[in-house]
């Protein structure tokens, strides 16, 4: 048994989702696209990296077969010839949504197969009705912005305004949220929160997924910069997950990062708050030493989603890659007999494709343990066949989704 260790990089989707042409994402590929850039030079950046994309580690769990498997091409300039020494996979996403509470929950054993509300790309995106009740209820003069948005860029156009007259700043996505950005000292870091709180309240009706508390700090435009203080205020899953059968039979799961968020802290045992796809990384080194048998760590590596992928950072991307695959020995090195590591992804957001938005793909899964078998476990129909394969190893009952890749 041991423990279960799943190690999500955040919209590292490796290509060829049957249903991709349904979101408009029809050849979006996150890993094959920032490997054919890296291989043309075009992921080079002075002083960060260069060359071909080199991922060792991932690959000789069977990233570079997995991708194969998705896509039917090997991502150029990635070695096919080694034999790995883990399990993979790739895995379809059923669920109707190609937004982050979708894919969590979905590895966790419980798709969505209902459809989000979402606010229409429009000048003024929200309801006049709803942005007259936050006001009311939340004791606020009005908001900035009100439209689609990149959280960097919108902060950049509104954060002085917001400044100075102290109104926050709302704004939506392809995905369905509900984002609100503030100044932590000048509007204050519990007062977005509780504006948060009051907004989750009055979109519930609407089928919003997530209320995003987005703080910053900085004095103008040139420094303003989003803090680690950002929280998720997610609806409930709609059945029992994975997570929620671990606790009921007595294991601990410690939510490494926004996991506690995604799944609105049910099913969690302790969470632990890290900046940074590094800071994430101690912390899970940290969590491995506390865990005990039969438990579960479940972290989040966001820098791949928001820093990389949604800024369309090719360059940024590759390296963040290279540098969590450097640390995989880490990880390694901590486990006991036994222990099971998955590493795989919630959706795509390849960082060439147009727009911002995530992406429609199939996700890598890879897995290594002493008590793993290594070989493909082919392409999986549904995510949920992950949180399955955990549940098994871990000897929890069976949820009604999904089967075993193990």
């Amino acid at each position: 048994m041991a423990r279960a260790i799943i190690l999500l990089l955040d919209s590292f989707g490796v290509g060829g989702a049957p249903d991709a042409a349904d979101f408009g994402d029809a050849g979006a590929d996150t890993l094959g696209h920032i490997a054919e850039h890296c291989a043309a030079g075009l992921g080079d950046r002075e002083g960060l990296r260069s060359g071909p994309l080199n991922l060792p580690n991932l690959t000789s769990l069977g990233l570079v077969q997995a991708a194969r498997l998705a896509t039917g091409q090997t991502p150029p300039g990635m070695d096919d010839s080694t034999l790995p020494i883990g399990r993979y996979a790739c895995a379809n996403e059923i669920s109707h949504g190609k937004d982050t509470p979708s894919g969590h929950w979905e590895i966790a054993g419980v798709p969505v197969t209902f459809d989000w509300g979402y606010f229409p790309d429009e000048e003024e995106c929200f309801p006049a009705d709803l942005l007259a009740q936050i006001y009311e209820k939340a004791e606020i003069e009005g908001s900035l912005a009100n439209c689609h948005a990149s959280g960097t860029k919108v902060i950049a156009d509104f954060g002085a305004e917001h400044i100075a007259s102290g109104k926050p700043i709302f704004y939506t996505s392809a995905d369905s949220v509900f984002q609100i950005a503030a100044h932590e000292s000048h509007f204050g870091l519990e007062r977005l929160y509780h504006l948060c709180e009051v907004v989750r309240g009055l979109v519930d009706s609407l089928n919003i997924g997530r209320v995003i508390a987005r703080p910053f700090v900085g004095e103008t435009p040139i420094d303003f910069e989003r803090t680690g203080n950002r929280r998720d205020y997610s609806v409930l899953p709609p059945e029992p997950t994975l997570l929620d059968r671990a606790c009921k039979a007595g294991r601990m799961v410690i939510a490494v990062g926004k996991i506690s968020d995604i799944f609105a802290h049910r099913g969690i045992s302790e969470l632990r708050k890290a900046n940074g796809n590094m800071a994430l990384f101690n912390t899970t080194l940290e969590a491995l030493d506390y865990a005990g048998d039969g438990d579960i760590v479940f972290t989040n590596f966001i820098d791949f989603d928001m820093l990389y992928g949604h800024r369309r950072d090719v360059a940024g991307y590759a390296a963040a890659l290279e540098a969590f695959d450097t640390r995989l020995p880490e990880i390694a090195r901590k486990l006991k007999r036994e222990d099971l590591v998955v590493i795989t992804a919630d959706h795509g957001c390849d960082p060439t494709w147009r727009g911002n938005d995530h992406t429609r793909e199939r996700v890598p899964v890879l897995c290594f343990g002493s008590g793993v078998t290594s070989g493909s476990a082919g392409i999986r129909e549904t995510f949920a066949d992950i949180g399955e394969g955990i549940a098994e190893h871990l000897g929890l009952e069976p949820g009604p989704h999904g089967r075993s890749f193990l």
